[in-house]
């Protein structure tokens, strides 16, 4: 089988790779499509750090081979998978926090477990039993389903922040979890304002109907939010790209015990970022960290996708073939795409 291999910063190399086997506990899965999410980019622009690896986490396929053991799944059944495969020991497992293991592994991440850019995968008996596999709904496209992933920890932070009705969201970043961010907002009932300097990245977000778009280099964001706030400040602010700086200003426009949500991870050689700590201190302003998420999150965003709520036909704005992904991820990195799908 055909599997795309990361093999040095920015350079994929297409081999054959043998064909997987299920075990008595096992399941293979002929893949379908593979997204391409804003970690993976982060890696390609690194390299593998070591061995190459076949990344991709945002995966769904068709069940090809079932193990002698397996009850749960049948053959053609449709299947989408993310990456994060738990202990079920740890003090976080046994709290149910799935998410923080001490000895979490990733699909298209972790050595020795690759992930979706390829024709096929072997889902072994621990991602079946310790992993996030789930049945697609009926009515929810292949391709469409393979954003559950990034939608479950948009809908997982949410959860978090209890964004509500009453709230006015701004969304630092408008790629496609900033365009999650602004359905799922939308949906729980807040307002939403996206800051993003791109023109093609704001054009693009316009179909997910934010209340306003600014541009940060031409405009003063702050002041754009408290007149739509009375001068108070931004209820909630969600960082959902890769930039310190818009951590550091999410302090600077954040009402007085409005909540922060850090959820775009930062680069590794730039990741310190100043805040004002007296703001936070005075103002009682909560920072928080969100990653990943419960199981549970990526059935609700199944449904989600399913019931139109998270529209994923303006998310998907660019498919290639595996023969592509070279180009495919220059398109998610040159911003001229939200999200891109690989269909092997």
């Amino acid at each position: 089988m055909k599997s795309a291999y990361l093999i040095d910063e920015k350079k994929f190399e297409l081999r054959q790779d043998p064909e997987p086997k299920a075990g008595p506990r096992d399941i293979v899965l002929n893949i379908h499509a593979c997204g391409v999410c804003g970690s993976d980019l982060r890696r390609w622009r690194e390299g593998p750090g070591g061995t190459p690896v076949v990344p991709g986490h945002e995966i769904t396929g068709i069940v090809s081979q079932v193990g002698a053991e397996v009850t749960t799944y049948k053959l053609g059944e449709r299947i989408a998978v993310a990456p994060d495969i738990h202990c079920g020991e740890c003090y976080y497992c046994q709290h149910a926090q799935y998410n923080l293991c001490d000895t979490l592994h990733f699909l298209g991440i972790t050595p020795g477990y690759p992930g979706g850019f390829a024709e096929k995968i072997l889902l072994t008996d621990e991602v079946l039993r310790l992993g996030v596999v789930h049945k697609i709904p009926e009515g929810l496209s292949m391709d469409d389903a393979a954003v559950s992933e990034p939608c479950s920890s948009v809908l997982a932070c949410h959860d978090r922040i209890h964004t509500s009705i009453d709230d006015l969201v701004v969304v630092m970043g408008a790629g496609p979890i900033g365009c999650i961010h602004t359905a799922v907002a939308h949906a729980r009932g807040a307002r939403v304002v996206i800051s993003e300097p791109s023109d093609i990245r704001r054009s693009l977000a316009e179909s997910f109907g934010p209340e306003l778009i600014v541009n940060p280099f031409e405009e003063d964001l702050g002041e754009a939010v408290r007149k739509l706030t009375d001068g108070r400040g931004a209820d909630i602010v969600i960082c959902a790209n890769p930039v310190p700086a818009t951590q550091t200003q999410a302090v600077e426009i954040v009402r007085k015990r409005g909540k922060i949500m850090l959820f775009g991870g930062l680069p590794k050689d730039n990741h310190m970022v100043p805040f004002d700590g007296n703001r936070i201190h005075y103002n009682e302003i909560e920072v928080m960290g969100t990653f990943s998420y419960h199981p549970t999150y990526h059935a609700m965003a199944l449904e989600a996708l399913q019931r139109g709520i998270i529209p994923a036909d303006k998310l998907i704005t660019a498919k290639m073939s595996l023969d592509e992904v070279q180009k495919g991820f220059e398109t998610a990195a040159g911003g001229e795409a939200l999200k891109v799908i690989i269909n092997p």
